[in-house]
């Protein structure tokens, strides 16, 4: 691989991580009501780095970062970490990600309304409740009408809370932003069928770097 090649697998990998770490935490709050702010507030922030000089910028959060590296060594690898639910989950942002791409109305709404939450933050932070709150929205009036929805299993209980359903509403929207990027970067469906292992040793490696 030239530099420039290992480069942009890294950061896809990066990207990939990204994913599983804010889908990670919708599983999470939709089976124990509550989230780690540290987390949230790292996936969330995701979404309104929108001109990064670099894919790492949008990723600062070491220790959440090395979270996610650890998912794509559990979901891709041949243990008995695979979690189906994360599988489904993924594959629901993927394709709605898809959709979203061939959405050219989609995207101008999503970027402007994302500009909006910007200006939010002078204000508030992201993890305050008017935010996420906001973010929720966007997710609900310009990603989940494009296609099946996503059906979050967990605890009704907890589901059933206002505050739950929109935080997760709010990492799904995390979720789609690392996709988007993932996808901009050359990710592709069948490379986690065929090119697990690279994958895999780019978290292992990236891993070990942080």
């Amino acid at each position: 691989m030239s530099h420039n090649a290992d480069r942009n697998f890294y950061e896809r990998t990066m990207a990939f991580a990204g994913i599983l770490q804010a889908l990670t935490q919708v599983q999470y709050l939709a089976r124990h009501g509550s989230s780690d702010v540290d987390a949230l507030g790292a996936s969330l922030n995701t979404i309104i780095v929108t001109e990064p000089d670099n894919v790492s910028d949008i990723y600062p959060n070491k220790t959440e970062l090395n979270k996610g590296y650890q998912l794509i060594q559990n979901q891709l690898g041949d243990g008995s970490q695979k979690d189906v639910e994360i599988t489904r989950y993924l594959v629901g942002i993927l394709a709605l990600e898809r959709k979203l791409a061939r959405s050219s109305d989609g995207l101008a709404i999503l970027s402007e309304r994302i500009n909006q939450v910007q200006r939010q933050l002078h204000h508030f932070a992201i993890t305050d409740e008017q935010v996420v709150t906001n973010l929720a929205s966007i997710y609900s009036d310009v990603i989940s009408n494009l296609g099946p929805k996503i059906q979050i299993s967990g605890n009704p209980t907890c589901l059933q809370q206002a505050m739950v359903a929109e935080k997760i509403r709010a990492l799904l929207l995390a979720a789609m932003r690392s996709a988007v990027l993932w996808r901009q970067l050359g990710g592709k469906r069948r490379h986690l069928v065929f090119a697990r292992k690279a994958i895999i040793d780019m978290a292992k490696q990236s891993q070990q770097q942080n």
